[in-house]
């Protein structure tokens, strides 16, 4: 997770550069006011939009707990569709047009398939079962395959560090 965070100054960097690229063509080809006026009516809608998608994921969320059922496809189409609506409330052409993208119902349900996939990758397979219900594996017929052998730790005293651990008397 830290290695990623390095790149998250030089990624915004080039968030910024490419909307105040976008919005300069915009307003070339279209006229300066008329892309203000584009970008404020988008912002106004997105955070009508963050509020209306906030209720409707906890609604959904309050209904499958009540229910019995697991949670986790209510909570990740929650969170794509307030991804969308806060993208579509930050002034910018091209965040908007991102977020506007999140609310369209397909590409809305292959994101929260994404997210439910990247979900599942993080988290033990019981706390993805109990998330997002029982699970689908996939059976390949055919010879199993060898399970590596571990490899032998080596044996010190106690009380010294391998490592950066200590070993305990035992």
């Amino acid at each position: 997770m830290r290695r990623g965070l390095k790149y998250v100054p030089p990624a915004l960097l080039l968030l910024a550069l490419l909307e105040l690229t976008v919005f300069v063509l915009v307003g070339r080809g279209v006229g300066f006011g008329f892309a203000v006026l584009l970008v404020f009516a988008a912002s106004l809608l997105g955070l009508v939009l963050l509020r209306r998608e906030g209720m409707r994921a906890w609604r959904g969320f309050r209904a499958a707990a009540e229910s019995g059922q697991p949670p986790g496809r209510q909570v990740t189409d929650g969170l794509v569709g307030l991804l969308g609506a806060l993208l579509l409330a930050l002034p910018g052409l091209v965040s908007g047009a991102v977020g506007l993208l999140l609310l369209v119902p397909p590409v809305r349900r292959l994101a929260g398939a994404g997210v439910r996939r990247a979900t599942e990758r993080r988290v033990s397979s019981m706390v993805a079962g109990d998330l997002f219900g029982p699970r689908r594996v996939r059976v390949r017929r055919g010879a199993p395959q060898p399970a590596p052998t571990p490899q032998p730790q080596p044996v010190t005293e106690p009380g010294r560090a391998i490592e950066g651990e200590i070993v305990e008397p035992r």
